[in-house]
């Protein structure tokens, strides 16, 4: 199998522990994995510099393999750095390429510190849009959370919520549908995959009493899934569709804005949640957590989320067959 690349993340932040953590856990089993870093940070397990990604089986049963990618400035626990900033945007766009030469099975990115990049200069809101530009297919890149019991699609994702509300429309709703349910069967195996769309109002509008939106723009984006031939259902009252009765009845749930999708899922599974980008002509999963700055250099970092991150890009490449 070729290797998984883990991106650096922010390099103050938890990415190298919970990187140790997950090699830790996954050095006898697998998925094998690489890391894009600097080799010369300091790590709490073995560490082993390799030049290329053909060397990290050789590499893995006994240390971390890390492709060498040297940091400008010492990394300070807790105090990103903006110095850093180009090696952490190199490490993802360098990871994209290595999975486009086919040399590497897919990308799993540490959580990156979105205001220092920007500050920067990097002109991306997040991870997802900066890889839509340089591994996009044509069609928008879609987040999804997955765990265990529940997968979530946001239809607007980093914007003000005033602004996600205002752009929403039949055709974004159903564009993200379809997307949603072709990597549903195509990566996830459902050979009919079942959507359920949230209503944006509380109850879903009470029909109309609670505003118009959920009917003059929800329900035509269902009408249309539905005549496309996709198991659509909705607008659901987002208080009751995340149930523990709701949750088997649907294989995707399409909420309208981003923390209606993110707060049930983080919710129910904050350590096992897992970031997949649908869309892309690669691989692209990350943990379901950010750069964790207060707890950093401390040892306390949970790799949960990263290890199951890492066991779905694995499961997905081979789906694709770039594994």
């Amino acid at each position: 199998m070729r290797p998984l690349a883990l991106t650096m993340g922010e390099p103050a932040g938890i990415g190298a522990e919970i990187a140790a953590g997950a090699w830790s856990a996954l050095r006898a089993t697998g998925p094998l994995f690489f890391l894009i870093d600097d080799a010369t940070r300091p790590f709490a397990v073995p560490v082993r510099a390799i030049a290329a990604p053909e060397e990290a089986a050789a590499v893995f049963p006994d240390a971390l393999p890390v492709l060498h990618r040297p940091l400008p400035r010492a990394s300070v626990a807790g105090k990103p750095d903006t110095a850093n900033a180009p090696a952490v945007i190199a490490a993802i766009s360098g990871a994209v390429d290595l999975c486009k030469a086919g040399r590497a099975a897919g990308v799993v990115t540490n959580p990156i510190q979105k205001a220092t990049l920007t500050a920067a200069g990097f002109r991306h809101p997040g991870h997802t849009e900066y890889l839509g530009e340089i591994a996009g297919t044509g069609v928008p890149p879609i987040m999804m959370l997955a765990s265990a019991d529940l997968r979530v699609v946001p239809v607007t994702v980093h914007e003000a919520l005033a602004k996600a509300i205002a752009r929403l429309t039949p055709e974004l709703i159903a564009e993200t549908a379809r997307i949603t349910a072709r990597a549903l069967r195509e990566e996830f195996g459902i050979a009919r995959p079942r959507l359920a769309v949230a209503g944006l109002n509380p109850h879903a509008g009470e029909a109309g009493t609670m505003g118009r939106e959920d009917i003059d723009i929800v329900a035509p984006a269902v009408a249309m899934l539905r005549a496309e031939g996709i198991d659509a259902r909705g607008p659901l009252p987002p208080d009751t569709m995340f149930t523990a009765l709701a949750r088997p009845t649907y294989d995707a749930a399409i909420c309208l804005y981003h923390d209606q999708a993110l707060i049930p899922i983080k919710t129910l599974d904050m350590a096992g949640g897992v970031n997949v980008t649908l869309g892309l002509s690669i691989v692209r999963t990350s943990p379901d957590h950010g750069t964790a700055l207060d707890i950093a250099g401390t040892g306390r970092a949970d790799p949960s989320s990263l290890i199951a991150a890492i066991r779905l890009a694995a499961e997905l490449a081979r789906a694709r067959g770039t594994a």
